[in-house]
């Protein structure tokens, strides 16, 4: 039952060179294209989504008592999907029961299931595009890659390290041991591979795949049955996703329900009841760190993996390129409308100004600039649309109002022509000073951005650190001309656990963070204790068990 591992064994070996080497590689193209998906992928991709609306959503042979489902799109309609619901034990059950022949099979025939299973996503990622634009309020082409190839690189990766760890101990070897004068002892050894349990996985509002690939397929791969817990707000990416996996399982032999669908209603959620069951082994979380520390905390004996939020800062010292520095923040603050756990929120700039190569810049001009490429960015209601997409929560609507009164308005937020019954908003910008802590010392989830001045670049990275240090972050940028400003804030930021990236001007961003290269998340500080793409993300999902005999010399 190699077959499926022999036929993808290019792209994993691909994988695992590029995630030694770091470089640029992708298994799954990004771009929407009819001449890399076929032609009529997209219309097929629509047409496959709209065919899920208004009716129930099947799993062939899946626990369920009732049927739920919610989802309301950001854009306006409400989805009316409804999909089979069961009780915590009665999915542990059916995990445990599936258990047995999942963890006896071998990393081989795992690993080949796992990237046959990213190839058939890969195949509908314009079905899945839609299924996550109408329920995140990603716009299209984000959806398309987030929710798609990116999603699907972080699952290839997650399924490549763990092979990687999986193999690094010989299945089988024969000891010996000099004795001298006298025979040698000789034994004959086998270590296998044995999985933790049920695994956990709990999906986000935001971006339901690639938060919950990494982890998903890391339990997968190492052997473990995996209950996949949606956000009620976005069961259907993970919906769609557990009936490929499950489709796959069973053509090959295998149960189907080795992975679960566990959803809920609002007021009725059983996320809690799943993280306390005794036979949950590990938890995979991405939310917030209120329920990310309930999470830690009363989990019990199980390993858990958290990315949680943290407040992302930039530190502004100087620029050789000003109109390129506030553009590409222009876009980071406005991307997915600010509701990525990436986007910067705090930007620190000294009170005395910049120098740039358009000569010296006060405070005020550096806020403005910024304000004046978020409304050259988002001037054609169009684009604004591609950038900003619509607003997940609409308490996030009820946070951009608050904030309004924490500082002096640069940029006010608005929302976003020619969408309809969309919810949307544009950046808030906010000006105040760093004596004013309780502006901006906590994270502010969606389009909301405040400028800091401090008394200089150094003393806008510690406050950056500390805040890292103290309430999380997951990445940081720095802008400064001075080689000296630049290693010492690489220091400072590393040891608040925080990437760092250095006078982003052109097509890279803050908030992006590159399959096979970037590391996403450290474990370092608040914003989350694992990193969801290195090699302690997996390695923990298992135990290598051995049993030995003597052999004659």
């Amino acid at each position: 039952m190699t077959g499926l591992f022999d036929r993808h064994r290019p792209t994993l070996d691909a994988a695992l060179q590029a995630a030694a080497k770091r470089d640029f590689w992708s298994a799954y193209p990004e771009v929407p294209s009819g001449k890399i998906y076929g032609e009529t992928a997209k219309d097929d991709g629509l047409a496959a989504y709209q065919a899920r609306l208004g009716r129930p959503f099947a799993l062939a042979g899946h626990p369920a008592q009732s049927a739920v489902g919610a989802e309301v799109s950001p854009y306006g309609p409400a989805l009316g999907v409804t999909y089979p619901a069961a009780a915590v034990d009665t999915l542990v059950a059916a995990s445990r029961a599936a258990a047995a022949q999942w963890a006896s099979t071998s990393p081989e025939v795992r690993t080949g299931i796992c990237l046959e299973i990213l190839a058939r996503l890969n195949a509908r990622s314009f079905e899945m595009a839609n299924a996550v634009m109408h329920t995140t309020g990603q716009a299209f082409a984000m959806a398309f890659q987030a929710g798609g190839p990116h999603a699907q690189d972080r699952g290839l990766e997650a399924v490549a390290y763990a092979y990687a760890e999986m193999t690094r101990t010989p299945a089988k070897a024969t000891w010996t041991k000099p004795q001298g004068k006298g025979e040698p002892i000789v034994m004959e050894k086998h270590w296998r591979v044995v999985p933790r349990g049920v695994s956990l996985t709990i999906g986000c509002n935001t971006f339901p795949t690639w938060n919950s690939y990494p982890g998903l397929f890391a339990s997968l791969a190492t052997g473990n049955t995996v209950i996949v817990k949606p956000h009620p707000a976005a069961i259907l990416p993970l919906a769609i996703t557990v009936e490929i996996i499950r489709e796959v399982l069973v053509e090959e032999g295998f149960a189907a329900d080795i992975v679960l669908l566990a959803t809920d209603e609002r007021g009725s959620e059983i996320t809690k009841d799943l993280v306390q069951h005794p036979a949950v082994a590990i938890v995979d979380y991405t939310g917030s760190n209120t329920f990310g520390t309930w999470v830690r905390e009363n989990a019990g004996s199980a390993d858990v993996y958290t990315e949680e939020a943290g407040v992302n800062s930039i530190v502004i010292g100087s620029t050789d390129n000003f109109a390129g520095m506030c553009g590409n923040i222009a876009f980071s603050l406005s991307l997915y409308s600010g509701q990525m756990c990436t986007a910067p929120q705090d930007i620190f700039v000294p009170r005395g100004g910049i120098e740039t190569d358009e000569g010296h810049k006060s405070f005020d001009e550096v806020a403005t600039g910024i304000a004046t490429a978020i409304d050259g960015l988002l001037a054609d209601p169009a684009r604004a649309a591609g950038v900003c997409g619509a607003i997940a929560n609409p308490a996030t609507l009820a946070r951009i109002e608050t904030a309004r009164g924490l500082g002096r308005v640069v940029r006010d937020s608005a929302t976003i022509e020619g969408l309809g019954e969309a919810r949307t908003a544009t950046p808030l910008i906010l000006a105040v000073d760093a004596a004013e802590t309780e502006s901006y010392a906590e994270e502010r989830f969606g389009p909301i951005a405040i400028v800091v001045s401090v008394d200089g670049i150094a003393d806008g990275v510690n406050r950056a650190a500390v805040l890292a240090e103290d309430k999380g972050a997951i990445t940081a940028a720095l802008y400064t001309t001075d080689e000296a400003q630049i290693l010492a804030a690489a220091d400072r930021f590393a040891a608040a656990g925080v990437n760092l990236s250095v006078n982003l001007t052109g097509g890279i961003y803050v908030n992006q963070s590159a399959a096979f290269s970037d590391f996403h998340v450290t474990g370092a500080n608040p914003a989350g204790n694992a990193s969801l793409t290195d090699a302690a993300f997996v390695a923990n999902r298992f135990r290598v068990v051995m049993w030995r005999r003597p052999l004659a010399a």
